[in-house]
């Protein structure tokens, strides 16, 4: 009989640590995925979380060796400890980041220090546990580190695939904070004077931010965006956010504005028209992005355009820009015309797989603020973009702030200049061009062919709400100050400069 429970006792702890792997990993991601959310350059904010989880636990692993006795005890009251810290990081880091920003860094990191240290302690203990329930103890290391690999590789995979995309970050942390309690209520049972009150406080306070979380998150949202948020949504990709202000409807995307209703006309027409009025007879048309239709809506006003083909990642945003009434009544439906073909897909990937051509390739991507985003700046994104260009077809596309984002902005002109040298129809020609838009700033385009362009040419083909033709043309003139070229470098899937360049400008202007 008794040893059935030595057993029985094994197989939770052995369980516990696979669990409580799979639970400190999630509050790992967690807090890399809201510190690039709040803050920016995700590969940074990453690599920074990392290693102070890491050398958390170590300390934490370290700090074991104190526990002399009570050691279950200790266990338990560890996991209590990571079910609160843990369970409520995600909340926590968010109301921080919306009301405490001066006091983010040493705030978000002490609390990472305590979770890892947390996390640190309960395999050195687990192992001393199972030592205790078993004769043969020179297995217990590597079947404890093994279950515990094991579930870090569950956790890995259930929070993008599975707990994001479904809950959110703020839920998927408290989901896991109540695994860390219920790993406690498993071992409680095993303490000579069971005490659950501790226990059913903890569940009390985690069920309670989990089913208040929603609300809990549009207070803090509000706070941080400032308008009323009308809409928002975790996807598997990122975040979306809609915020409305009177007549003003406003996009957020992992916090980064897409659009203002009130000058979005100034920035779609912008990026459309100088390259609409470059080609004479227009008829098939890429938008790479845009899944929002205001550039679509004015490409389609255009009597020449056949077909157009917008690649967007996230469905998403397509679904929001065709069922949400304001944006679609922004849009004008133009999601839903028939000489629309929508693709969910890699832009990329999706350039590289056709075999069709387009006259004119409009890219209204995220900016590169991370070397995930970068690679859609890259020599070989171009290239790949170059091919698909039919004979005089021509592409245009944002490239981020001139003002605020110089060295990134001029990278990516220099970027595309160095694009396909040794394709048969020639390297790319850059025509860079900028405009002022109030929610954004003052902001640069670029327009590319394979042919000569004479941007003091162009005039609208038709009628615009921003644009005459000697204000289409006033974009291709540069105050001196912006025309100077740094020395920046060429952007490459190996060395994805830009989006160093991109974190530091805008850094410089908002610190």
């Amino acid at each position: 009989m008794r040893g059935d429970r030595a057993k029985q006792r094994r197989l939770i702890l052995l369980v516990a640590a696979c669990v409580v792997a799979a639970c400190g990993l999630v509050y790992e991601l967690v807090a890399g995925a809201v510190s690039s959310y709040l803050l920016g350059d995700a590969v940074t904010q990453y690599s920074l979380v990392v290693g102070t989880y890491l050398c958390a636990m170590g300390i934490g692993s370290w700090l074991a060796r104190f526990v002399r006795h009570e050691v279950l005890s200790t266990l338990v009251l560890v996991e209590l400890l990571l079910a609160l810290f843990g369970g409520l990081s995600g909340l926590f880091t968010f109301a921080v980041g919306a009301w405490l920003m001066p006091w983010f860094i040493p705030l978000f990191y002490g609390q990472l220090l305590v979770i890892g240290a947390l996390v640190g302690v309960e395999i050195p203990l687990l192992v001393r546990l199972i030592r205790t329930e078993e004769r043969d103890t020179s297995h217990t290391v590597s079947d404890v580190l093994a279950l515990d690999y094991m579930g870090a590789l569950l956790g890995s995979l259930a929070f993008p695939l599975l707990v994001l995309p479904l809950l959110g970050m703020s839920k998927s942390s408290l989901v896991f904070g109540l695994l860390n309690l219920l790993v406690a209520a498993l071992l409680v049972p095993m303490l000579e004077k069971p005490r659950w009150t501790s226990v059913v406080l903890t569940a009390a306070i985690l069920l309670g931010a989990l089913f208040g979380s929603g609300r809990i998150v549009r207070h803090v949202e509000d706070a941080m965006y400032q308008d009323t948020v009308v809409y928002t949504e975790q996807t598997p990709y990122q975040r979306i956010v809609l915020t409305r202000w009177r007549d003003d409807l406003r996009l957020y995307i992992d916090g980064h504005i897409q659009f203002s209703s009130i000058d979005e006309a100034r920035y779609h027409e912008a990026l459309v028209v100088p390259a609409m009025s470059a080609v004479p007879h227009p008829a098939r048309v890429l938008v790479l992005g845009g899944g929002d239709g205001l550039a679509v809506r004015r490409i389609l006003r255009h009597p020449a355009v056949t077909t157009v083909d917008v690649v967007d990642l996230d469905p998403a945003i397509t679904g929001l820009a065709r069922s949400w009434p304001g944006l679609a009544a922004l849009n004008g439906g133009a999601l839903d015309d028939p000489r629309v073909s929508v693709h969910h897909t890699d832009a990329m990937a999706f350039v590289e797989d056709s075999d069709q051509t387009w006259d004119v390739v409009l890219i209204d991507l995220p900016d590169p603020h991370s070397p995930t985003l970068a690679k859609l700046y890259t020599t070989a994104f171009y290239s790949s973009v170059a091919r698909r260009l039919s004979r005089g077809g021509v592409l245009a596309t944002q490239a981020s702030s001139p003002f605020y984002a110089r060295e990134a902005y001029w990278s990516i002109v220099g970027t595309i200049e160095a694009t396909s040298p040794d394709h048969p129809g020639g390297a790319l020609v850059a025509w860079p061009y900028h405009h002022h838009v109030p929610s954004f700033g003052e902001w640069g385009f670029v327009l590319a062919s394979r042919r000569t362009l004479e941007p003091d040419q162009l005039t609208p083909t038709l009628p615009t709400e921003v644009f005459d033709a000697p204000t289409l043309r006033a974009m291709f003139l540069w105050d001196k100050d912006l025309a100077m070229r740094p020395d920046v470098g060429v952007n490459t899937l190996d060395d994805p400069v830009v989006a160093t360049y991109y974190n530091r400008g805008w850094r410089t202007f908002n610190d």
